[in-house]
């Protein structure tokens, strides 16, 4: 990171998307939800005399501002795009920011301005557990199809793969024959931004405030904090598929009713009972404990996770297909 001033000085900022599940809903640790500005992840500058490592700064300001020593944790992706946090004209620092996906199993309650969310509150079309969200054809397709109609540049059509406007929004919100694919959260928020329909756009100057959706579309974030939340979703629904990080978000011993509960809040999809439940036994993740729950209800086995799978084969994960 430079030291000069001016437009051509770089600056790289750490966020962090700190993900835990309480009550069978998958929940983001944000900062400044009392202060009058807008949620944002924890995050601070990377400073190479204090910071050895981007990791080792992240850790730092996590600690700091939500008061927690993280355990599980990836870089998720750098994003340096001009302007995603600035207006226009701007000769202002060019940020690069660094973002992170980490896990925890503790929900602990606010501190100060800090607190867990919810996700869905970020991204509500998200969240398909009670079938195709309302709101992708009741708001999100028609405010679309208008952009959509409008003329490509080449550049873009070469950006996107040759994809038309049209096709990305068929393969980013499923319908007319093509599946949602779960996994491309970060593409659907990617589309939006790009349309000029949530805040984000409005705030940075790329888009007409009289065209945008902006509050419909899910609670904004600071910066391009809802960009790296959108990204950390996509990754984690890909890595329960090849790898059994579903266990850093449970307690060590558990029902196959909460683990199937919490790997539903995480895909955003319900999942069928006894399938679910064959293949996570056949697949050798688990192992009974013995005991049984004690509180409300029937009696149900425990459970916990057999590491011993780690050793066994290269991709533990649950590979699971939605109840419909």
């Amino acid at each position: 990171m430079t030291r000069d001033t001016g437009p051509s000085r770089i600056e790289i900022g750490l966020a962090a998307a700190i993900v835990t599940v309480r009550d069978d809903e998958p929940l983001v640790f944000v900062t400044d939800t009392r202060s009058g500005n807008l949620p944002a992840l924890p995050s601070g500058p990377f400073d190479p005399v204090t910071h050895r490592t981007f990791e080792i700064g992240l850790r730092a300001w996590v600690n700091e501002q939500a008061g927690l020593n993280l355990g599980y944790a990836e870089q998720l992706y750098t994003f340096g795009d001009r302007g995603r946090h600035a207006q226009p004209g701007d000769v202002g620092p060019h940020v690069v920011s660094v973002g992170y996906l980490a896990l925890t199993g503790l929900s602990r309650t606010a501190r100060g301005n800090t607190e867990f969310l919810p996700w869905y509150r970020f991204l509500p079309w998200e969240d398909w557990r009670g079938g195709r969200p309302r709101m992708i054809d009741e708001i999100i397709l028609p405010a679309l199809r208008p952009w959509a109609s409008q003329k490509q540049s080449d550049a873009e059509i070469t950006d996107r793969r040759g994809l038309s406007r049209f096709e990305r929004m068929k393969l980013c919100f499923g319908g007319e024959g093509a599946p949602f694919d779960e996994e491309k959260a970060l593409e659907r928020y990617e589309l939006l931004y790009e349309a000029g329909l949530v805040m984000e756009a409005i705030r940075d100057g790329r888009a007409d405030p009289s065209v945008g959706i902006g509050p419909g579309l899910g609670m904004p974030m600071s910066f391009d904090h809802r960009r790296i939340l959108a990204t950390a979703i996509g990754r984690l629904r890909g890595k329960l598929k090849y790898r059994p990080v579903i266990f850093e978000l449970i307690p060590a011993e558990f029902t196959l009713t909460s683990l199937q509960n919490t790997v539903e809040a995480i895909s955003g999809r319900l999942l069928h009972k006894q399938n679910f439940r064959r293949l996570v036994e056949t697949s050798q993740l688990v192992e009974p404990t013995g005991g049984r729950t004690t509180t409300g209800g029937r009696p149900a086995a425990l459970f916990r996770f057999r590491r011993e799978v780690l050793a066994e084969r290269p991709a533990p994960g649950i590979r699971v297909g939605s109840r419909g």
